[in-house]
């Protein structure tokens, strides 16, 4: 008999069959018998109620005790476990931090906004790298390596979207094709589809993403075979050949040769092979024999001396995520001596910075100047937007208080002129860049919009870091601005002017794998991929913190995890 049910014919249940009362016609006895069932019937039901719930406490404590063992055992080998819990450890009391119902319901908006691009790139442009919503056609913007739907994954994961999350698996594990005739970038390839890939298996435990990210990392290599192994930054994905682009005179971009550090460093953690970590980590050791005391290098390397080239310095576009990734190495490996010499570096680069930081008049708004020579340009690109919550996020390593505070300060300021990129223009979105005129504040320069992060990626770390509500409320400005001038009925569109509203005909992945991502993240409790637990690469790609090891030894830490198995290039800013 099933547990729970009960037979008619043990000793108390007795009295409620028929048979018993027809023996018995006295009315009295009668009642006192019904009542007598009853109460058995009721203390039955209540003693099987306890029970249960006795039951469920106890199986809820062991589910608590086998996660938290999980949790402690997968951060000890700095992997991942299988599918893991994106939060913090549970807590025995069964007490959680309450989540705003204000958060909870903007949460769910940007889910279901997350929904509406992916339904529309699923319906429209299956497979391929971007969507086109107006024409609803997809195109092979990056080689045809499926670049939105490989963007994506991670998104798709955190927001327990994991229907949309296993049909992505499938295309992956059978249609993912890298042997393609296509001069692919080198730094755009790392950044969505190797970093991708890896975030995707370190959320999921999935092995076939890992495979992946080897597969393609090791027809990247190639380009990091030049006389000083600062890369490449184009290679052919079938055949191999590497080259620099013709436009920059035969030099490797600073941000396309330092942004691949985070993506290949986690790569050989998680596969035991020291080739690809030791590639990028060469790139560094270059670059540091000549780091200049202010930390800014100019935007061109030569690849053959590892000299900088006469051009402009910049933490926007083409500039930018080398700064990002000094910190991000740093935060990684769980800030050891090991990886010092990264935040060493980030630290000069950020003295640098103040140099650059000027205010406009009447506003007294703080920006980032870009330099050229020794004359600075009072131009600032939406795209060093970034900048705001890599020095908050950096602010709270520095060992005196007084520094901690300056740069947060300084962070808080930037985030402000950032947000009212997008409050000062008719569209309430951002344009591409801003120039800054005496007298005038800013005013816009390029006015189209592409659904860049980079502001509430900034926004995401203040909030984060700070607990301010403000920055939620500023994020959700730009969200409605979104949802206003770049939704459509299939998918969502970028602005060729943020004055007049006028749209183009481009989703960019990053939009789904950084902006939903960081709106979502934005109004999420802090222990949904918890910042001392996990580093983003600069294209919103969560890997997890693994602390580094002083004698340089690179563990496989996919081994150790087996016996626990159960997203035009953004940044170079060029094209629309």
């Amino acid at each position: 008999m099933a547990r729970g049910s009960r037979s008619v014919t043990s000793s108390k249940w007795r009295y409620c069959h028929p048979s018993y009362y027809l023996k018995r016609p006295k009315r009295l006895a009668l009642l006192f018998i019904l009542f007598v069932c009853v109460s058995f019937v009721f203390w039955d039901r209540q003693t099987l109620v306890r029970e249960h719930q006795v039951e469920i406490s106890e199986l809820r404590k062991e589910v608590i005790d086998l996660q938290n063992l999980l949790e402690e055992l997968n951060n000890k080998q700095g992997g991942t476990a299988g599918m893991i819990d994106l939060r913090r450890k549970a807590s025995k009391s069964g007490n959680e931090v309450l989540d705003d119902p204000v958060d909870i319901e903007r949460r769910e908006k940007v889910k279901e906004a997350m929904l509406h691009a992916w339904g529309s790139y699923e319906k429209y442009a299956w497979g391929q790298d971007e969507l086109q919503p107006q024409s609803k056609n997809g195109v092979n913007s990056f080689g045809g390596l499926g670049a939105t739907l490989i963007d994506s994954l991670d998104t798709l994961y955190i927001m327990g979207l994991h229907e949309q999350f296993q049909k992505a698996r499938e295309w992956v594990t059978n249609s993912l094709d890298f042997n393609k005739d296509y001069e692919a970038s080198v730094f755009e390839t790392t950044i969505r589809v190797v970093g991708g890939l890896l975030s995707a298996y370190d959320l999921s435990g999935e092995k076939v993403f890992l495979n992946k990210a080897r597969e393609i990392a090791d027809r990247l290599l190639p380009a990091w075979n030049t006389p000083t192994g600062i890369p490449y930054n184009i290679i052919n994905l079938s055949h191999g050949r590497a080259h620099n682009p013709s436009w920059t005179g035969g030099e490797s971009i600073l941000a396309d040769s330092g942004t691949e550090q985070l993506e290949f460093i986690v790569l050989s953690q998680r596969t035991g092979d020291p080739k690809y970590q030791q590639k990028v980590e060469n790139v560094i050791v270059q670059l540091n024999k000549t780091f200049p005391d202010d930390g800014l290098l100019p935007i061109y390397i030569n690849p053959h001396s590892g000299a900088a080239g006469y051009s402009p310095i910049t933490f926007g576009a083409m500039g930018d995520s080398f700064y990002e990734y000094l910190l991000k190495v740093w935060i990684q490996g769980n800030k050891t001596s090991t990886v010092k010499h990264y935040r060493d570096m980030w630290e000069k680069s950020m003295k640098g910075l103040l140099s650059l930081i000027k205010r406009s008049t009447p506003s007294s708004f703080a920006y980032i100047c870009e330099k050229n020579g020794g004359s600075l340009t009072d131009k600032m690109d939406e795209l060093a937007c970034f900048a705001p919550g890599m020095i908050a996020l950096g602010s709270f390593g520095y060992s005196a208080t007084d520094d901690s505070q300056k740069f947060l300060s300084l962070a808080e300021e930037l985030a402000w002129t950032c947000y009212n990129f997008y409050q000062s223009t008719p569209t309430k979105l951002a344009g591409e860049n801003y120039f800054f005129h005496s007298g005038q504040d800013m005013s816009v320069g390029t006015s189209w919009n592409i659904l860049r992060p980079e502001t509430v990626e900034s926004l995401f770390y203040l909030w984060r870091l700070t607990g301010n509500k403000t920055y939620q409320e500023w994020g959700w400005n730009i969200f409605q601005a979104f949802e206003k001038n770049s939704r459509i009925e299939s998918g969502y569109v970028g602005l060729k002017d943020v004055n007049s509203g006028v749209k183009d005909n481009m989703m960019q992945s990053f939009f789904l794998a950084e902006t939903l991502k960081y709106f979502y993240l934005l109004f999420s409790p802090s222990s949904v991929i918890p910042l001392d637990e996990w580093v983003f690469n600069t294209e919103a790609h969560p890997l997890r913190i693994v602390t580094r090891h002083d004698d340089g030894h690179v563990e496989n830490l996919n081994e150790k995890q087996k016996p626990f198995s159960r997203l035009g290039g953004r940044k170079e800013g060029r094209s629309v």
